[in-house]
């Protein structure tokens, strides 16, 4: 099995498990319903990207693809656009940064993602597609 601790554009993908982890946390999130990801499967996903190796992340709650560079309750979302089959979400969290995030659905188990924006100073992007491969493994540390 592939480490699971690996960097996306930047973003190590083992900060963000804790957040999603936490059911209090999902609690405080705004909800809303991303009409896009409805049909989205959870489970074990694979993002590929040009020049990068492939990433992989168990996948509980799809929202969480908006915001892979940031996470946490601080953060406020806009949502731009919110289609059958694809949303674009501008997302701020203060001092932290900020970015924005356009998700095409094509299959239940296929997304092609596109994120870019400012991490501490520090400016980030990404963009690949993300594939359904499975189921999590019991023992994963990455619950998202």
């Amino acid at each position: 099995m592939m480490n699971m601790y690996k960097w996306i554009a930047g973003i190590n993908l083992a900060l963000v498990a804790p957040i999603m982890v936490s059911p209090a946390v999902s609690a405080q999130l705004p909800q809303t319903t991303f009409l896009a990801l409805r049909p989205l499967e959870t489970g074990l996903w694979q993002f590929d990207s040009p020049g990068r190796s492939p990433q992989q992340l168990c996948l509980v709650d799809p929202a969480i693809l908006f915001q892979l560079a940031h996470n946490g309750p601080a953060c406020r979302r806009f949502v731009i656009a919110n289609a059958a089959d694809e949303a674009t979400v501008h997302y701020s969290c203060g001092a932290a940064g900020w970015g924005r995030t356009t998700i095409r659905v094509e299959t239940p188990r296929l997304v092609q993602i596109s994120t870019q924006g400012i991490k501490q100073r520090t400016p980030f992007a990404f963009k690949g597609a993300g594939r359904h491969v499975g189921d999590c493994q019991s023992d994963s540390s990455i619950r998202k």
